[in-house]
């Protein structure tokens, strides 16, 4: 292996340049990574996930993420044309897009049911990956910014419900539990806007280490299942089964279709921030089939839907490091963590409170970076009423779902028990059917010539 810069893509750089690096990234996504696998098993009714099953579920969401971004970084076949992965600098990690469907599958099926629909929603992206240049055109960032939005804010009651303890506990709503909450969220927050550096990366991470030794001498923590929890253990083949219910697949399948156009962002804000230049044909396709085909296989092995990293992306554009092998190292050390069991029955001990302090100010931020990509449209009486409509409709149904209880169940469960599938379908039906002002069809039209010369010179370089 040649020696190379951090600056540069290939090349394996110096460990002592490399392991700070590839540490930044690990702590500024592991909370992230493992939240919604903690969150879903929480949702499943009689007493949710054993304490061994939680802990595989948790080892299989960080094996598998450190596996995505491997394959992302390293894509099988090379950098070929149909090669499976992207080749860029990039951090897959199980995301946040899929927990409000998630919950309400596994409130109703279980967690094999999420994993059986997580495979239709893989086979869904692969076929996304494969036609993106002519689907790109039906989610403009007006479409996908809503949909972001509306996540964001379908997740509010949850990292609420979270603060006050979770539903069901005794506890549920005391003092101690909005104590700790408050608390955790005020040092996330105060590293936010006043930290610097490593502090402000790991914002979340020092926000959660706080409250979880401030929660101790509350008797929040139980650390029977760390003592029970064996040294190392690999996630188990198809352990938590597969299930397939067609209401379910549907849900996640079109989340799917949203978040494989959603990365798309991603990747550009990869290149362009830190390559100067913009994602070939290629590289979108090559990533989005393997985001696909990754979440095929790690569904059979328990490991919930991954997603490109935002604020990896962000730690990426910020610094300039587009080594892979450094990003490397930072998904062999996820992987490794996800081999320890004592690691991830760790991480199963930490209060809800605490979670809900932390995970809040995630949920917001996930919420305006839908804003941010509204507002990237120019927001006349057209676009208004396909964003205002959208949300309207997806977040009220899901919130008075039972208003639809003299449907059938598989109605109920695709648009009410989550507000993204049915806020989705609006605003995509609202933008091909509602007619578009003369100076957005220009402006569109400029787009797509410049798009087209751009393909055209990428083609001229490839042959």
């Amino acid at each position: 292996m040649k020696r190379g810069s951090i600056f540069e893509t290939d090349g394996v750089p110096r460990l002592v340049e490399a392991l700070p690096l590839a540490l930044q990234h690990v702590v500024a996504m592991i909370v992230g990574c493992v939240t919604p696998a903690i969150i879903v098993s929480g949702a499943i009714p009689n007493g949710g996930m054993s304490e061994a099953d939680k802990v595989i579920f948790i080892q299989s969401a960080l094996v598998v993420s450190a596996v995505s971004t491997l394959i992302q970084l390293f894509p099988i076949g090379g950098k070929r044309k149909f090669g499976i992965g992207s080749g860029l600098p990039v951090i897959m990690g199980v995301s946040f897009a899929y927990v409000p469907s998630m919950q309400a599958i596994a409130a109703g099926y279980g967690v094999a049911t999420i994993l059986g629909a997580q495979i239709v929603g893989g086979i869904v992206a692969i076929i996304m990956g494969l036609l993106i240049k002519d689907i790109r055109k039906f989610f403009p960032p007006l479409i996908t910014g809503t949909v972001v939005f509306t996540i964001g804010l379908s997740l509010y009651p949850t990292a609420i419900n979270y603060m006050a303890g979770g539903v069901g506990r005794p506890d549920y709503g005391s003092w101690q539990n909005w104590f700790v909450a408050f608390l955790t969220l005020a040092v996330v927050t105060g590293l936010n806007h006043f930290g610097k550096g490593i502090f402000k990366l790991a914002s979340i991470l020092i926000g959660i280490i706080v409250g979880y030794i401030i929660s101790i001498p509350f008797g929040m923590v139980d650390f029977t299942s760390v003592q029970t929890a064996g040294m190392f253990q690999a996630p188990e083949f198809m352990h938590l089964g597969v299930e397939f219910e067609i209401s379910a697949c549907v849900a996640i399948g079109l989340l799917f279709a949203i978040n494989s156009i959603q990365a798309i962002g991603d990747y550009s804000a990869t290149t362009i921030g830190s390559m100067n230049r913009t994602p070939k044909d290629k590289e979108l396709q090559n990533g989005i089939v393997a985001y696909g085909i990754t979440n095929i296989v790690g569904a059979l092995f328990g490991g919930l839907p991954t997603a490109t990293y935002s604020q990896n992306v962000g730690i990426v554009t910020t610094t300039k490091v587009i080594n892979r092998w450094v990003l490397g190292l930072a998904a062999v050390i996820l992987g490794c963590a996800g081999l320890m069991p004592k690691f991830s029955a760790l991480l199963t001990t930490i209060p809800q409170c605490v979670l809900g302090g932390a995970t809040v100010s995630v949920f917001a931020s996930i919420a305006m970076t839908g804003m941010k990509l509204v507002a990237s449209a120019e927001m006349n009486y057209r676009n208004s009423s396909i964003v205002g409509l959208a949300a309207a409709l997806g977040v009220g149904v899901s919130q008075a779902s039972a208003a639809l209880s003299t449907f059938p169940d598989w109605v109920t469960m695709i648009f009410g028990k989550s507000p993204v599938v049915l806020a989705t379908l609006i605003a995509v039906l609202l933008n091909v059917i509602l007619p578009k002002p003369r100076e957005e069809k220009i402006k569109e039209a400029e787009y797509s010539k410049k798009v087209e010369e751009k393909l055209k010179k990428d083609r001229e370089e490839l042959n």
